[in-house]
């Protein structure tokens, strides 16, 4: 009995050890997981102004497939682009866009006392307007070859695991515009229309606008720029002071250019970079330009501004109304004849297609070659002749010429470029008054617009 008790009393006191023992190690603590980090991303593109946006709750419906959809349309506004109305040496400068711009309705001439009259083109035009003219999918507004402008969407999405939780969008603006026998062109840029929607970090979205001249014909000669381009601002920012916008103006001295009109013609781009808020993956694009404005300045001495001025080189439409009335009816009405049944116009030629009918094929002014002049004219006259008698003038009528004799592609022009086309042109006896009219008015047209002499200007005819 003694044995057995000490032998208990040993085993609790080895036991004993061991729990004091145990208890003496050092105690970890549970592990505890790392918290999961958000993959945070801002997914731009640059869409046109009037592009449908989709909504937040479509995208977080569509999912990938939304932001795809968007991304088929994206990479217009990737480079340097120009409008297909360019016209002159900055119409070899970037990619053509094969859209048509949007133009602005085309003013309808009228009788100012005795004479008629080509209205003046606008000069002016607001963001309000810009965006109105783009519409739904144009990248260019042409209101006159005074004002015009390009804007684009910046459209982003903001995605947290992948998953649509926010939106954001706002307009970049370029217009410009030019005062009344100015050699001043201002360029303003606007950030507006800006919207956001959902979960979104807009005080750290960083949006930079960035604008330049990188080229200028000829390149010997020196663009003048003024005014300041604001750095860096966020995007609440800009949403605080949209309507007010920043203007660079250009201006180019006379005795640079080339020809007798002392021509200078360059290219102002307008571009803008967005930038994430840190912890913000970025995708998609994150810059864009927008369409390039191509002014030019001369000092023809036939366009009435000692000084010279300046001009954006658009080819834009001298417009001839057929309407009961219209001073000019007769010649709209032949016009009209050659544009849409040339076969039927003398004289005969199954082939013919007179040029001038769109931006494509313009017509460009003849001025200085006053011998070919009147060999447009000459030839015309003696078309007439043969195709309506030698009497055709009875009646105070006159000999209609399209296209004009002071354009190179006037009656006479396979005598002066054999490779053009014969008989590529329409002849008509009508009234004298109304080809007069008609005269007045493409000479009014061609002074109020700037149309120098040669090729690298140009116009066509729009007739209703």
């Amino acid at each position: 009995m003694k044995d057995i008790t000490l032998r208990r009393m040993r085993t609790f006191v080895k036991t004993a050890a061991v729990v004091a023992a145990v208890a003496l190690l050092p105690v970890s603590s549970p592990a505890v997981a790392e918290p999961v980090q958000d993959d945070l991303q801002l997914h731009t593109t640059l869409l046109p102004v009037g592009a449908r946006i989709p909504t937040l709750g479509e995208l977080q419906r569509s999912g990938a497939a939304g932001l795809e959809a968007m991304d088929r349309e994206a990479g217009v506004f990737s480079e340097p682009h120009r409008a297909p109305e360019v016209v002159g040496p900055a119409a070899t400068h970037g990619r053509i866009d094969r859209q048509a711009s949007a133009l602005a309705p085309q003013p309808t001439p009228g009788f100012a006392t005795a004479a008629v009259t080509y209205p003046a083109p606008a000069r002016t035009l607001t963001p309000k307007e810009c965006i109105t003219g783009l519409g739904t999918d144009k990248k260019f507004f042409i209101k006159s070859r005074y004002a015009a402008c390009s804007g684009a969407v910046f459209f982003s999405v903001w995605l947290r695991n992948n998953r649509p939780v926010g939106e954001t969008q706002f307009v970049y603006l370029s217009i410009g515009t030019i005062a009344k026998d100015s050699r001043a062109v201002r360029m303003t840029q606007y950030f507006t229309e800006m919207k956001k929607t959902g979960s979104v970090a807009t005080s750290g979205l960083m949006i930079t606008p960035k604008v330049k001249v990188p080229k200028v014909w000829p390149s010997t000669a020196r663009v003048t720029q003024a005014g300041a381009v604001p750095g860096a601002r966020s995007f609440d920012a800009l949403a605080a002071q949209q309507s007010v916008g920043f203007t660079r103006t250009l201006n180019a001295a006379a005795g640079q250019g080339t020809g007798r009109d002392d021509a200078i013609a360059s290219v102002f781009e307008a571009s803008a970079t967005v930038t994430p808020p840190p912890g913000y993956r970025p995708s998609g694009e994150l810059s864009g330009s927008l369409f390039f404005l191509p002014p030019r300045w001369d000092k023809a001495s036939y366009l009435k501004v000692p000084a010279g001025a300046a001009v954006f080189t658009y080819v834009v439409p001298l417009h001839y109304s057929s309407r009961a009335g219209a001073p000019e009816r007769a010649v709209a009405e032949h016009l009209k004849t050659a544009f849409t049944n040339p076969a039927g116009t003398k004289p005969s030629n199954a082939a013919k297609k007179v040029p001038g009918q769109n931006t494509q094929a313009p017509l460009h002014r003849l001025y200085y070659d006053n011998a070919r002049r009147k060999k447009n004219r000459s030839t015309a006259v003696s078309t007439c002749k043969r195709e309506f008698g030698p009497n055709y003038a009875a009646g105070g009528k006159e000999c209609d010429e399209y296209p004009f004799a002071t354009t190179y592609e006037g009656c006479a022009q396979p005598t002066y470029e054999p490779s053009a086309p014969r008989n590529n042109f329409s002849v008509r006896a009508l009234p004298g008054t109304d080809n007069s009219n008609a005269g007045n008015l493409l000479g009014q047209f061609l002074t109020l617009n700037r149309i120098v002499d040669g090729k690298d200007d140009g116009f066509y005819v729009s007739v209703s």
